[in-house]
């Protein structure tokens, strides 16, 4: 589906750039996007919370993708009260 802000022509190469692609290469196209957008995630929560260690980043990034419910099975309460520290 053709986002609204992408002139037709535009999207047709795009969907045939996709299309001459391999699966493999498609795979990995994907994955770098996935990477890129958990990089994001994770720069967003550094900057929410300066003194989070690696460990506290990766649960909060957990916490957010897994959703409260289910964050909490898999890992307890091992998370400090959430009180994010932006700097200003």
């Amino acid at each position: 589906m053709r986002p609204d802000d992408v002139a037709p022509e535009a999207w047709r190469v795009y969907v045939g750039i996709i299309r001459a692609m391999s699966p493999s290469d498609r795979m990995y196209r994907a994955m770098e996007l996935s990477d890129l957008v958990r990089y994001a995630s994770e720069a967003g929560i550094r900057r929410a919370y300066p003194d989070a260690d690696e460990r506290e980043v990766f649960l909060r990034s957990a916490q957010r993708r897994l959703g409260p419910e289910l964050f909490h099975r898999a890992y307890g309460r091992s998370l400090p009260p959430d009180e994010p520290r932006i700097r200003s």
